[in-house]
């Protein structure tokens, strides 16, 4: 899962600096993406964390 997590983050990071070189609707889209990508992984990361100290 935490490999999960850390890939989640990367490709969110490429993402969101993907997406200001993007024009119109679909940078916004791609913004939107990434940070949800983002997001993800970290809550990912958290959650593997809980798990692991039980």
């Amino acid at each position: 899962m935490k490999v999960i997590s850390i890939i989640l983050i990367v490709i969110g990071a490429i993402g969101l600096l993907l997406s200001t070189m993007m024009f119109g609707d679909i940078g916004l889209a791609a913004g939107i993406a990434s940070i949800t990508a983002i997001l993800s992984g970290v809550n990912f990361l958290n959650l593997n964390k809980k798990i692991s100290t039980n």
